[in-house]
């Protein structure tokens, strides 16, 4: 689903052992074989699943069973089971934990507000910001995709959104729209997307042929109308909302007739209630 590399899951050991397990070593307990199980304790999207089980193959740890991270699990379901010595057991444990925990929470958040969307529009996106917390990153962007969402974007390289910070520079939005077909001609195979606060801006946008606009903040009352107004001018335009959309209120946004919703508020939230059992293997 997407990729990690081996010295991120290094790092992430590394950070919770960076030289041993002094409470295991203190009890002699290390060479002792053992079973970890993890278990839902409510409703629950998976996510981490595939890095907690390349952990546990760093760690010598031999998965049972586990269900892969997109999954839906309920109270009591075990959805990862594995065996190894008590001293690896114990390496993985929480920073195994904190990953499904973390990444599971997101993903399950993302998925109540896709099917939330999905409820009133059907052909609506939910897109994810790119603000989660700096380090979280490929966790974060896995977490929302196995929740059925995907990312507004990943990053500056990749994408052209004029803010009104790039305004600044510019001039003003009469600036922008006067330069907007060499600016498609530059960049030809891109879409160039610009935020916008006003419906005046939206129709000059709208008019000059930029390929999207991404309304920031505006009430989905008034976002209704002024969707309606833009397509009559492009009929084939991307339109975006943004700025506070949250489970909360998804479905007045969704109901706008946008192509998507970008929301940072996945990211933030409960982590998933996630139990971790161990015993001992006669």
């Amino acid at each position: 689903m997407l990729y990690i590399s081996d010295e991120t899951i290094e790092h992430w050991l590394r950070e919770d052992v960076p030289y041993l397990d002094l409470t295991t070593q203190s009890l002699g307990i290390g060479a002792l074989k053992g079973r970890i199980v993890f278990k839902a304790r409510e409703f629950t999207v998976l996510s981490g699943v595939e890095e907690v089980l390349r952990i546990f193959a760093k760690l010598g740890i031999t998965p049972v069973r586990s269900l892969p991270s997109g999954t839906i699990v309920n109270k009591g379901d075990v959805f990862i089971e594995a065996e190894g010595l008590a001293s690896n057991l114990h390496m993985a444990w929480k920073v195994s934990l904190n990953i499904l925990e973390y990444s599971s929470g997101i993903a399950t958040r993302t998925k109540k507000m896709v099917d939330k969307i999905q409820a009133v529009n059907p052909k609506a996106a939910l897109l994810a910001t790119r603000k989660s917390f700096p380090g979280t990153k490929e966790l974060s962007i896995k977490a929302i995709i196995a929740g059925g969402a995907l990312p507004h974007r990943l990053g500056l390289s990749e994408t052209i959104l004029v803010f009104k910070q790039h305004m600044v520079f510019l001039g003003d939005v009469n600036d922008l729209a006067q330069r907007v077909k060499e600016i498609k001609a530059q960049v030809c195979e891109k879409k160039l997307i610009v935020e916008v606060e006003t419906i005046e801006d939206a129709r000059l946008l709208a008019e000059a042929g930029v390929d999207g606009l991404q309304f920031d903040k505006i009430p989905a009352s008034d976002l209704k109308t002024i969707v309606e107004q833009i397509r009559q001018i492009n009929p084939q335009i991307t339109l975006l909302g943004a700025g506070g959309i949250n489970e909360g209120n998804i479905e007045e946004y969704a109901r706008t007739g946008i192509n998507g919703l970008v929301t940072t508020s996945v990211y933030f939230g409960k982590p998933s209630d996630i139990g971790v059992s161990m015993e001992k293997i006669i």
